[in-house]
């Protein structure tokens, strides 16, 4: 009878200890952050975060943080699938003085969407990188400004696996080290689709390619400074719409048909 009746309390404690844990572990697929809310909220659209970091530890894999408002959001570390999408109410901010703005190192079969988003590198110190991909099957960048970096505006160097990075409606403008730099490594082949954006003031070069295995496309593409295509890099000019500064033009050239 003792036997079973100390059985009994320590299953009661450890489904206790479950049901205390379970509300911690819980993520949900779509999570709010505000310019007045707290990251020890669950992220709800009653009860928004502070920060992009605080929202994505609640966020389901494959999920979505959206703004409620303006705010500064902070920088963030992406390690999965997620959508964060500010469009609608105001752009996100994303201060980053000192340091990168967003860093991806997701998964080989993960997708990342970046919707209206601000990242903006101001401050004693600017901000080193606005967008450095790291690993992702592919990353879209959609209707985002990039302002004072330091380093190049959107640096994709992914070694561990082919993937696409596609940026449309996007404006870079006076950061001091370049605008979008494509380098990868170890055979992966790195594709960046760069549409409907503005490249003003970027420093030494507006795009640049290095390495045969990574590809640049440009369709409507605007830019105050010129290319660099380094060890055998590709870029791609898509019709008679791009208007590229400095001496040196695409690898190629194809019309629309």
């Amino acid at each position: 009878m003792r036997k079973t009746a100390v059985t009994i309390a320590v299953l009661g404690a450890s489904v206790l200890a479950t049901l205390y844990a379970a509300p911690a572990q819980a993520q949900a697929t779509r999570t709010w952050v505000s310019g007045v809310g707290d990251d020890v909220n669950p992220c709800s659209r009653t009860a928004p975060c502070k920060t992009f970091a605080g929202a994505i530890s609640k966020t389901a894999n494959g999920g979505e943080i959206n703004c409620l408002d303006p705010g500064g959001f902070g920088a963030l570390t992406i390690t999965k699938s997620v959508t964060i999408d500010c469009r609608y109410n105001s752009n996100g901010g994303v201060l980053h003085s000192g340091t990168n703005g967003i860093n991806i190192s997701a998964g080989p079969g993960d997708r990342v969407m970046l919707i209206g988003l601000e990242f903006d590198g101001s401050g004693t110190t600017l901000g080193n990188t606005g967008l450095q991909v790291n690993s992702a099957l592919e990353v879209i960048v959609y209707d985002c400004l990039f302002r004072f970096e330091a380093q190049p505006a959107i640096n994709v160097t992914n070694s561990v696996n082919n993937s696409r990075v596609v940026v449309k409606k996007v404006s870079i403008a006076n950061v001091n080290n370049g605008g979008v730099n494509v380098q990868g490594s170890g055979g992966m082949t790195n594709t960046v689709v760069l549409m409907d954006t503005l490249l003003e003031n970027t420093g030494p070069y507006s795009v640049q390619v290095n390495g045969g295995a990574n590809f640049v496309a440009l369709i409507n593409v605007t830019t105050s400074s010129g290319l660099s295509i380094l060890n055998g890099g590709n870029v791609i000019s898509f019709g008679p719409s791009n208007s590229i500064a400095g001496a040196v033009g695409p690898t190629s050239t194809t019309l629309w048909k």
